[in-house]
């Protein structure tokens, strides 16, 4: 598979939040705002490209070596719990607003399943380092198309003729459901 391939099936086929139902937490709790969910989806783009090629690295030269695959898991795990406290960090010095925009939702990066699920389907893949990165990087650029899409339906839905029952979350999980089926529609493309 070549990279454009690699990059438009996990953008629009294989849509880890629409497809693979991954990564729902953060899609469902940040997507109340364009804003916060335009930050969440560059957070989560640096921590997904940077955790796929280090725990590429890892399980290629390390675990693979000692037969020490059985770790995987573990190892991915405190990968990526650092990477999303250097992140935490960056964003409290230098954008305070969107640090605390996001909330509770910056620390669920490390439990959010899109960056764990894409560091082990690189693996199971048996991606080169290069295809790791094209993975990582549709994979980011469809969480975020999604989070961004769905927090723009949701702004648009608080100033709808809503019926009362349905507003807020039921409507937003409703609009998720709708976007989920559209997706579907790229199924032949790649």
């Amino acid at each position: 598979m070549n990279l454009f391939q690699i990059i438009i099936s996990t953008v629009f086929v294989n849509n880890y939040v629409f497809s693979q139902f991954l990564g729902i937490c953060p899609f469902l709790g940040v997507s109340s705002k364009v804003e916060t969910a335009t930050g969440m989806s560059i957070a989560v783009t640096f921590v997904v490209t940077l955790s796929s090629a280090l725990t590429y690295l890892i399980q290629r030269f390390l675990l693979d070596p000692l037969n020490l695959g059985f770790l995987q898991t573990i190892v991915f795990i405190l990968v990526i719990a650092s990477l999303v406290q250097f992140v935490e960090m960056f964003l409290k010095k230098t954008s305070p607003s969107l640090y605390q925009a996001m909330g509770v939702f910056l620390p669920l990066i490390t439990t959010n399943c899109v960056v764990l699920g894409v560091a082990i389907v690189n693996i199971q893949a048996d991606y080169s380092l290069i295809q790791t990165l094209a993975n990582a990087l549709g994979a980011s650029i469809g969480f975020g198309l999604a989070l961004i899409l769905l927090s723009s339906l949701r702004e648009r839905l608080e100033f709808a003729n809503v019926p009362k029952n349905l507003k807020g979350f039921p409507m937003a999980l409703i609009a998720a459901g709708l976007m989920s089926i559209a997706f579907t529609g790229f199924a032949g493309l790649v």
